[in-house]
């Protein structure tokens, strides 16, 4: 009989060491190693499996299937890929299960799902299912922690759809740790993507985050899967946005946008208008902006107050927007501005919760900025968008012309882009303003 192997494996970052020490080699996290067993026997190299090309792979190989939601569509990418695996998470109780369980239940029409839940026994997953109002009478249920008898049920009763809830509950018999440990993650999200690849089958996996809310275990699991997904909800919103972070089939930075109500998810069908606060978009300290998320333009709203600071160390503090580019903002503001504000505290804040990372919004910032500290709202139904240089010059960004079709749409009337992303013609019903420096893009907001 073969004899076992004992490893050490950081429970941080899943580096071993043949020997235990206090600090990880790889991560410099303390007390973090853990003994491991491992058996020596060695699992064959072979298979089954012959090479093949392109012209003998199926008529439908670039089929996809539709999960009932047209925003969750979108984060995949324009639906579920054959042999896909999707790793969703998000923080506790935000609805990771709920949404899945509606989605089952829309592809139990099509295809069979097996939906395998180590955390609810099935008469809660019944009682979620009365309170959702789904028909899900044909999916098929298990409850179940070992991972090898998920696999063979799924394969007996011929599912193309399988749903792990969650993976931090599943054991894997061929690695003898606890749940949820780094060895253990690994290994059964390895057997479900050569599952998922070897018999064409979707696998939904749901994860848990740690409190940085990053997904639980190693980083690895991110990147063996296909699609990682991310919850991203605000407690004070009844929205809730899906962003997709990496995507094999679609858009790496797409985003959905779901309401929650009494009977599940809501799919929101015009995301621009949670964005934007009709009664506070002529407001002073308020500017509309166009952000592009994925493969879509939002219209977003950008919030800035300007208030008198009471002591040495003004504050900056920004919601939405990176804090490092307000104090870039504000610096550049001074030197071609003429616009001290070393003084005040300045906060920034993005209506709905919405995160911006594009540089396309320094402009509005700015704008708003300087229309709450002079107190004067800007010109009626405008929209602007540009990234501004340390020179002061107002530098285009991509899509600039759908950015503007999307506001004309919105029913605003005027726009400030930079003079490289003025169309050559513009949209009917807006009138388009091309600026190259920051005082110009001042002059025609005020």
């Amino acid at each position: 009989m073969a004899k076992a192997k004992i490893a050490y494996v950081c429970t941080e970052c899943g580096a071993h060491s043949v020997k235990w020490a206090g600090q990880c080699p790889e991560c410099a996290a303390w007390n973090t190693l853990a003994g491991t067993t491992f058996s020596a026997t060695k699992s064959p190299t072979g298979g089954s499996r012959q090479v093949t090309t392109l012209e003998n792979l199926p008529a439908d190989v670039d089929y996809r299937h539709a999960t009932g939601f047209a925003e969750f569509d979108r984060v995949l990418g324009g639906g579920l890929v054959p042999g896909a695996v999707v790793l969703l998470g998000g923080d506790p109780g935000v609805g990771k299960s709920t949404l899945l369980q509606q989605v089952a239940a829309n592809l139990t029409r099509e295809l069979t799902v097996c939906y395998a839940t180590g955390e609810e026994s099935l008469r809660q997953f019944g009682q979620r299912s009365l309170r959702l109002g789904l028909d899900a009478s044909a999916m098929n249920l298990l409850a179940d922690t070992s991972l090898e008898n998920v696999i063979a049920q799924t394969v007996q009763c011929g599912a193309r759809v399988l749903v792990v809830d969650s993976i931090q509950t599943m054991v894997s018999d061929s690695v003898p740790s606890a749940p949820g440990s780094v060895v253990q993650l690994r290994e059964s999200v390895g057997k479900l993507v050569q599952f998922a690849k070897q018999h064409d089958v979707s696998v939904f996996i749901i994860g848990h985050v740690t409190k940085e809310g990053a997904i639980a275990g190693p980083r690895v699991v991110e990147h063996m899967v296909d699609t990682v997904l991310y919850f991203e909800s605000d407690p004070a919103s009844r929205f809730t946005m899906i962003r997709a972070v990496k995507n094999r089939f679609g858009a790496s930075s797409e985003m959905g946008v779901f309401a929650m109500t009494e009977t599940g998810f809501r799919e929101v069908s015009n995301p621009s208008a949670i964005f934007l606060s009709r009664e506070s978009v002529d407001n002073p300290g308020s500017v509309v902006s166009v952000a592009w998320e994925g493969s879509r333009p939002l219209l977003v709203e950008i919030q800035a107050l300007v208030a008198e600071g009471n002591h040495n160390y003004p504050k900056r503090l920004t919601q939405g927007i990176d804090q490092n580019r307000l104090a870039l903002l504000l610096a550049v503001l001074q030197r071609h501005g003429s616009l001290a504000l070393g003084n005040e505290d300045v906060f920034i804040n993005v209506v709905g919760g919405l995160r911006i990372s594009e540089t396309a919004v320094d402009l509005p910032t700015v704008m708003a900025i300087v229309s709450s500290y002079r107190d004067r709202p800007c010109s009626e139904r405008l929209v602007c968008f540009g990234e501004i240089g340390l020179a002061g010059e107002i530098r285009p960004v991509r899509f600039g012309p759908e950015r503007i079709v999307a506001a004309a749409k919105q029913g605003f009337t005027r726009v400030i882009v930079p003079f490289g992303n003025v169309p050559k013609r513009s949209p009917e019903g807006i009138a388009v303003v091309g600026v190259s420096k920051l005082s110009a893009a001042l002059e025609e907001a005020f």
